[in-house]
């Protein structure tokens, strides 16, 4: 079975629809201003619904949980405050959403259930929430099933998935990319896209 490709940060109709045709397993729209990465019109979303996902930094689990609803979204990729994680997770679970779970690679987290995990960079070394387009030292995995993120394209995945200790290897899905796979911030390069699907789509599951 081949591995999963996200594809994160998409901002406009092209960009959406040349990723979905290339192949891309899911795809991200990220709910936050602050972010080069933000899209102000989730509408563009709307036509890859079976496959898209919200990516949102929220306070409360229910004003992501509202904006997930106003557009139809299924899958959801909640940056809440620690406090905050389980009970949101668990609401949004509970509301039926498929919840892909940050999981920064740092020490001491609670091991919440989540359908699917992102494995990222720590905010205490990038020094922002969410995807920074640094890799991690793969040194505290998630407690399940993941989506490995952090400075990948389609020459780094094969180079970062082999480290993985056997132990962990089975969990991986497939592998989560936005700022590599830029002309510039928001805008996708179509031959990166295309190059880091195929590459994905071509390692096996371990």
């Amino acid at each position: 079975m081949s591995l999963l490709a996200k594809v994160c940060g998409l901002t406009t109709v092209e960009d959406a629809a040349f990723a979905a045709n290339q192949g891309a397993d899911l795809l991200g729209f990220v709910a936050h201003p602050p972010s080069p990465r933000h899209c102000a019109d989730l509408t563009v979303a709307e036509a890859h619904l079976d496959r898209a996902v919200l990516v949102a930094v929220a306070e409360r689990a229910e004003d992501l949980l509202e904006v997930a609803r106003r557009h139809g979204f299924r899958r959801v990729q909640p940056y809440l405050p620690t406090a905050e994680r389980g009970r949101g997770v668990a609401l949004l679970r509970e509301a039926g959403l498929f919840v892909l779970l940050p999981w920064p690679d740092e020490p001491g987290q609670t091991a919440l259930p989540a359908d699917l995990y992102l494995w990222e960079s720590s905010p205490a070394q990038t020094g922002v929430v969410g995807g920074s387009g640094q890799g991690h030292g793969m040194a505290f995995p998630p407690p399940g099933p993941f989506l490995l993120a952090g400075g990948l394209d389609a020459a780094s995945l094969a180079t970062r998935a082999a480290p993985l200790p056997p132990s962990v290897r089975p969990q991986l899905q497939g592998f989560d990319a936005a700022s590599r796979l830029e002309s510039a911030p928001g805008r996708k390069d179509a031959a990166k896209i295309g190059a880091f699907i195929t590459a994905a789509h071509h390692l096996e599951h371990p």
